[in-house]
C-alpha cells in the first residue's frame, strides 16, 4: 500500500476549535493502527499547533481522501487548507 501525506493549516485565531475537536480527531488516527507512519501537529516559532501532517498507508488517494474528510478537524471546519499528497519513504529504509 502506498503512503499519502495529509497536510492541513488551521484557520486563523482556531485554537479553541482544535482543542475541542482533539479527542475526536485523535480517535480518528488512532483507528488507523499501524498503517499510520507518523501523524502531529505543525507548529508555529512560539509553539502553538497551525495545522496538523500526518503520513498514512492507503490502498490508494480515495481512500486517503475519504479519511482526511472524515476527520474530526476537518468536519468541524478548523483547516483552512489540505492538501492529500502521494509520499514515498526512502529514509530510513525498512
Amino acid at each position: 500500500m502506498p503512503y499519502f501525506a495529509i497536510h492541513c493549516i488551521d484557520k486563523p485565531d482556531s485554537g479553541e476549535l482544535r482543542v475541542a475537536n482533539r479527542p475526536a480527531h485523535l480517535a480518528h488516527i488512532t483507528a488507523m493502527g499501524d498503517a499510520v507512519l507518523v501523524a502531529g501537529p505543525l507548529l508555529r516559532p512560539d509553539g502553538r499547533a497551525m495545522g496538523s501532517l500526518l503520513i498514512i498507508d492507503f490502498d490508494d488517494r480515495d481512500a486517503a481522501i475519504a479519511f482526511a474528510t472524515a476527520d474530526p478537524y476537518h468536519q468541524a471546519g478548523l483547516f483552512e487548507s489540505r492538501s492529500v499528497t502521494n509520499w514515498h519513504k526512502t529514509i530510513p529504509q525498512s
